[in-house]
């Protein structure tokens, strides 16, 4: 059995320890929370993601999989994975100071001739002028590789076994070592021409599908001026239209979203490129929840709703499809707060039909953290549909409405209604890009 060490036990690290250890593999994960490897070791995920518990409990049971606060010199490991977080600091760079940390943790552990395959997003260069540089430092042979994480939260378990693995070395043996790991998960495996051409891979594939969001949001801001429905222009537009495939406009954000644009623009700002379209339209998606509280705002006016009114916001993880608890770049964090600057008075209720009521009330401590969609909109005189979890459209706007204050409203980032005639709902429900202005 193949030792093989997976360095941060985060969202990408956990479930890619677990699908090795179903797969023959005796894997050692390293974590420094204690709390994260001591919830591992009991079966528990420290995170939600769809059948992950089951599998990791099978793997803790078999002794296959065992998480640690640091990695033991009495185990020879010949494969070691990093996979720790690169999030943005405050001024918007990525954070390298993690992929040091663990780097330098598995030069001083490692033997001669083992593989270190980086799986963290990072900027352009990374593998090679940083890790393999630090490696290099403790004198001893090794090879390296490229294979970035590509998997959807909440279908992580089943994409790492069929979607094909990235790999990008700076050398024929690493390439074949990291071949032979990957070819025992999934079975197609794609050798790029070196370790920066598999970097630049996950920043394209990512900054791509934000550029297709922001150009549909972009879109919205082009309707609602007009009066026009945005999700109509979409949806008539590119029915039996093979060429055009738009996206329906929303909240767009996440932790590879928001951040991916960013580190790519950052890789070529150091090249002395300044790319244009991608800085452009993560522009377009962080500005969105401050443009749409103001609507929001301008609307209480217009009704003439009390300062001090209940607003219930719907969905706190930054997706609901598939359903996750992950808050990490999460828009309807910003709506919230868009929401509080620009409505202090209001009574604020919360509620996610993932995301734990602890965790909550850790970020909103004077919020009223609800238990139940219907007790959330009850007596609203404003709601916000802020994730495509169905349970948060699984109820018809008049149904909601009628559990709602007289003058209340509803306003949805996901247009989960759009084709709601605005008479249907007393001109009471809009969404991004059909706000119903001059209808």
């Amino acid at each position: 059995m193949n030792n093989v060490a997976i360095i941060g036990l985060g969202y990408v690290g956990l479930t890619l320890a677990t699908v090795m250890a179903e797969n023959g593999f005796r894997v050692y994960g390293i974590e420094r929370r204690k709390d994260v490897v001591d919830l591992t070791n009991k079966g528990i995920p420290h995170f939600s993601e769809t059948g992950l518990e089951e599998s990791l409990q099978r793997v803790i049971e078999s002794k296959n999989l065992s998480a640690h606060q640091k990695l033991d010199l009495s185990t020879k490991i010949m494969t070691y994975i990093i996979t720790v977080g690169t999030p943005l600091d405050h001024e918007g760079n990525a954070r390298l100071d993690m992929i040091k940390n663990a780097t330098k943790e598995v030069a001083d552990h490692m033997s001669d001739g083992a593989l270190i395959i980086l799986r963290s997003t990072v900027k352009i260069g990374t593998s090679r002028k940083i890790v393999s540089k630090i490696l290099e430092k403790s004198g001893k042979k090794f090879s390296i590789a490229m294979c970035p994480e590509r998997t959807l939260e909440g279908s992580a378990l089943s994409e790492l076994r069929f979607l094909p693995q990235i790999i990008g070395s700076n050398s024929d043996e690493g390439f074949k070592l990291a071949e032979e790991i990957f070819s025992n998960i999934t079975n197609t495996t794609i050798h790029v021409s070196n370790l920066e051409t598999a970097e630049v891979i996950k920043l394209v594939d990512n900054s791509y599908r934000d550029v297709q969001f922001g150009f549909a949001n972009e879109i919205a801001r082009v309707c609602e001026p007009f009066g026009i429905s945005a999700n109509e222009v979409v949806m008539s537009g590119k029915n039996g239209y093979p060429r055009t495939n738009l996206a329906i406009p929303g909240l767009v954000g996440g932790p590879c979203l928001e951040k991916d644009p960013h580190i790519l623009t950052q890789s070529l700002a150091d090249q002395g490129v300044t790319l244009d379209i991608i800085p452009a339209a993560r522009s377009v998606n962080e500005r969105q929840p401050f443009e749409t509280v103001q609507f929001i705002f301008e609307e209480i006016a217009n009704r003439k709703i009390p300062e001090n009114c209940k607003v219930a916001i719907l969905g706190l993880a930054f997706k609901g499809v598939p359903e996750t608890n992950d808050l990490r770049g999460s828009m309807s964090l910003k709506v919230i707060d868009a929401v509080i600057n620009k409505l202090p008075n209001i009574k604020l209720s919360l509620f996610d039909p993932v995301v734990s009521e602890d965790e909550i009330k850790s970020l909103y401590p004077s919020a009223k953290i609800e238990v139940s969609f219907k007790e959330a909109i009850k007596n609203s005189s404003v709601v916000l549909i802020c994730t495509n979890h169905p349970k948060l459209s699984a109820m018809h706007p008049k149904n909601m409405l009628a559990l709602m204050a007289t003058t209340g409203f509803i306003y949805d980032y996901w247009n989960s209604f759009s084709s709601l005639n605005p008479h249907e709902s007393n001109f009471s429900y809009y969404a991004v890009g059909n706000t119903n202005k001059n209808v």
